[in-house]
């Protein structure tokens, strides 16, 4: 699973009359399930069967146990943190065929909407679902509590097997397909050559509120979220409570959630809902079709017309920002924003693309395109590097990950002579509690490109961010030290730059990369490695006896 969870058993759970909290059951079965969309049948990798997956539901301090096994031939990953944290070769070996592992977590501060995932491949194309944590018992919410709750997924759909899509890629040198569909719930939609009208009905009753937990879990796209004729207010994003505001448009990126209240206050009716995408680079392709689904209100005619919307242009760059600049912590004195205001360790990484050398990519006249974090194409290891890390396995990882680029140059301008990377898997190492700030400048080398870039193990607050290239000396008098929106992916503007900063406060090894599945593929990621701290309960938990081995 895909944002971070603390997990660390609370020993509260173990005397409940003092503190209220529940251990959780889930057993996931990771299944091959016959799926129809747009006129066309293929077999896809689930959970028990479902698309999008199963939600998890619990509260604040509660504790989850999710058992996991795989019935496929793939080896899958999910949950979160330490040895429950999930990416494959990070911080667990990917669980076998026939095999099964136990994601044992407890949710520690944290509220609101997350992202369940495969991390390994492109599996998590199908194989996600929600993350619900509602607030402990007796606490509020901290906006009128709606009157009902929904989950919607945003996702994409290939016809093609999307291994075969991203294999095929490497192979060329190419960049992938894109997908054939966008869906809401799992559903595109009315699509061109396809009867079909496979769409997501969301029946709502006139009069009410209804908190929509909206989740990205497409692969590779940035989505536009609009409903005909109505506004929202946010009230939280990726778990984290937000000042409310209202708007029209929502914009999420892979990995992000947002929470929204809307109030079912229109002319009784049906009313368009559109997924659209959001990409501000000309030269990159993506899935231009608009998913739809029907805000249905009860006693609606079945005859009646359904009200539609326009989706924002493909390229609306101020309609995104907008949403984005609208965001701010809530701040409040039972949710305070505890930025850091010292820094213990300022770093500065590119995020871009790059060409290496491939003798066997023809298409592509013996090159292919890379990514890279400070011109390191990261370089995925077979052990996992958090297994390497506790028992000190030597040879699999090195702790020289750059603080800086190697080289200067007019990052969003004219890109340097020599395009090609270095390959390593290099970790960045962080003592407890360092507070860290880390400026992530995007390049425009190949192309200048909006990266969604997710750190595991952490949130972190938003404190700037702003075209072209990152000014170390006049920025920082900009940043929002106050009330900066917290959350645990973040949008690097294209052609631009944004500020993060967190409290490395949660020993092990946490990996940071690009949302987009075609980036992370590329080598668009690193990862940090926080020492342990004083004493056992700021220090890394041994593994689990049933830790999928390599």
């Amino acid at each position: 699973m895909d944002s971070w969870l603390r997990v660390l058993i609370l020993l509260g759970c173990l005397f409940p009359v003092l503190v209220q909290c529940r251990v959780r059951h889930y057993k996931f079965n990771v299944v091959m399930k016959n799926t129809t969309r747009l006129c066309s049948t293929k077999s896809i990798v689930t959970v028990n069967g479902k698309f999008p997956g199963p939600t998890i539901y619990a509260r604040e301090d509660d504790t989850v146990l999710i058992k996991v096994v795989n019935h496929v031939k793939h080896g899958i990953r999910q949950l979160r943190t330490g040895w429950a944290d999930g990416p494959a070769y990070i911080t667990q070996c990917p669980i076998q065929p026939g095999q099964s592992y136990v994601y044992n977590f407890t949710i520690t501060g944290q509220r609101g909407t997350l992202l369940w995932h495969a991390h390994i491949l492109w599996l998590r194309a199908t194989l996600h679902g929600a993350l619900v944590i509602l607030p402990k018992l007796g606490v509020p919410y901290p906006f009128p509590k709606p009157n009902h709750e929904r989950v919607i997924v945003l996702g994409e759909w290939w016809k093609s097997d999307t291994e075969a899509v991203i294999n095929e890629a490497l192979k060329s040198g190419l960049a992938p397909n894109v997908s054939d569909a966008h869906t809401i719930n799992g559903h595109p939609g009315p699509v061109p050559n396809c009867s079909s009208t496979d769409g997501f009905i969301l029946d709502v009753e006139p009069g009410k509120t209804y908190l929509l937990r909206l989740i990205n879990a497409a692969l590779n796209e940035e989505l536009f979220f609009k409903i005909a004729g109505h506004r929202m207010t946010i009230v939280e994003v990726d778990a984290t409570y937000v000042k409310p505001f209202k708007t029209d448009t929502i914009v999420i990126a892979p990995g992000q959630t947002t929470n929204a209240i809307l109030t079912t206050d229109r002319a009784v009716g049906k009313y368009m809902v559109a997924a659209s995408p959001f990409m501000d680079t000309p030269v990159v392709a993506v899935d231009n079709l608009t998913a739809t689904a029907t805000l249905h209100y009860s006693g609606t005619l079945s005859s009646s017309l359904t009200t539609f919307t326009r989706p924002p242009a493909q390229n609306a760059t101020p309609v995104a920002n907008n949403f984005t600049n609208s965001l701010r912590s809530l701040n409040s004195k039972k949710y305070p924003a505890k930025v850091p205001r010292k820094v213990d360790h300022s770093l500065f990484f590119t995020v871009g693309l790059g060409i290496n050398p491939c003798p066997t990519c023809k298409a592509t006249n013996g090159s292919r395109v890379v990514a890279a974090v400070n011109n390191v194409t990261f370089v995925m290891p077979t052990i996992a590097l958090l297994q390497a890390h506790f028992y000190n396995i030597k040879g699999v990882f090195t702790t020289d990950f750059p603080g800086n680029p190697p080289f200067a140059f007019n990052y969003t301008g004219s890109p340097p002579a020599n395009l090609g990377t270095t390959n390593g898997t290099k970790l960045y190492r962080l003592p407890y509690n360092a507070t860290v700030q880390v400026v992530l400048q995007d390049t425009g080398i190949i192309a200048p490109e909006n990266h969604p870039v997710h750190l595991h193990g952490f949130n972190f607050f938003v404190v700037g961010r702003g075209l072209g290239n990152f000014n170390s000396k006049t920025d920082p008098k900009k940043f929002n030290l106050v009330d900066p929106v917290e959350r645990n992916t973040i949008g690097v503007p294209s052609g631009g730059w944004v500020a993060i900063r967190f409290l490395a406060d949660n020993p092990g090894v946490w990996f940071m990369h690009c949302h987009l599945e075609v980036h992370t593929t590329w080598g668009l990621k690193m990862a940090f490695l926080v020492d342990n701290g004083k004493g056992p309960n700021e220090s890394l938990l041994p593994p689990p006896k049933d830790l999928p081995k390599c």
